[in-house]
């Protein structure tokens, strides 16, 4: 299989090509990504693997988007683990394309679809979205402790600010759902389910496309509620959850309180879970599971939430 992985920061690309063993080095600039996208074009690869970087892969990622070149985002702990796995423990950016390279030819890095330009907006809206919420918390908790006559209205003003900014944030992620008949719709599913709101539904849609798109078991792996298997030998270790997108978790325990409360079938799941001696914190990811499945099936089947189903 001929793959490439490509080593990204800040100032340059370096790219390592397998299996001819052939290295190549651009900047990591307009021009230069329009080279390394031009030596991709010729060379044609299968996979074109490259890391998640905090930023400085988006402009490459979108430029072989764009070329409809096979290029695939990776968690840096997955090539890391790697790397170790093969007593890999040098680090260079050289030594990183090509352990990206051979990261690449494993038949289990597969080729997923990436989000679009309108995709990536909403993304972006979303982040910026939870990053002011974390502004207001911090403002709201030094609100409580300011006494200064100076220091007070400063940060009321700075509340009142974020709590706009906020607001337009809301109506500019519900616009563009709405905007799509696809997502409007799968919004709407969601938004039928007790418990669930227009911010919870707006955060699915726009952080979990592939829902309705995957099975119960790959739905829950992804958003990390699935239990794990800690067993060795004859001992049974406890299973626990973890991994995944630990936004869409973040962004889901608050409502779940509510599903418990709202929703009687996953009210009546969480009640007995508990009555057979499971821990709250244990109930409550097993009903944010069994809730997950129950929409990915909703959306595959385009069913509004039934009634019947409480």
């Amino acid at each position: 299989m001929k793959v490439v992985g490509i080593d990204v920061s800040k100032q340059r690309l370096d790219l390592h090509l397998l299996p001819e063993g052939k290295a190549a080095q651009y900047p990591n600039d307009t021009a230069g990504i329009a080279r390394c996208c031009q030596f991709l074009a010729e060379v044609r690869p299968e996979r074109i693997v490259l890391e998640a970087t905090g930023g400085y892969e988006l402009a490459l990622t979108l430029a072989l988007q764009t070329a409809t070149l096979p290029v695939i985002v990776a968690n840096p702990r997955r090539v890391r683990e790697y790397a170790r796995s093969q007593g890999r423990l040098a680090k260079t950016d050289q030594i990183d394309a090509r352990m990206i390279a051979e990261f690449a030819q494993s038949p289990r890095v597969q080729v997923r679809e990436l989000p679009d330009a309108a995709g990536r907006q909403r993304m972006e809206w979303l982040a910026r979205k939870r990053q002011l919420v974390e502004m207001h918390v911090a403002e709201r908790n030094r609100l409580e402790h300011a006494t200064d006559s100076l220091v007070v209205p400063g940060i009321r003003r700075m509340l009142t600010l974020i709590e706009k900014e906020i607001a337009q944030l809301d109506k500019k992620i519900a616009a563009a759902i709405a905007a799509d008949p696809q997502l409007r719709r799968k919004a709407e599913i969601l938004d039928s389910a007790p418990g669930i709101a227009a911010a919870t539904a707006a955060v699915l849609v726009a952080e979990l496309p592939e829902l309705g798109r995957v099975n119960r078991r790959e739905i829950a792996a992804l958003v990390g509620v699935a239990p794990l298997n800690r067993d060795s030998g004859q001992f049974r270790g406890q299973r626990t959850t973890g991994g995944g997108r630990v936004r869409i978790r973040n962004a889901l325990y608050m409502p779940m309180l509510t599903v418990i409360r709202c929703n009687p079938l996953i009210r009546r799941f969480y009640q007995r879970l508990l009555a057979n001696g499971k821990a709250k914190m244990t109930a409550l990811i097993a009903a944010l599971r069994k809730f997950l499945t129950i929409l990915n099936t909703l959306i595959k089947k385009d069913q509004l939430w039934d009634s019947q189903l409480t």
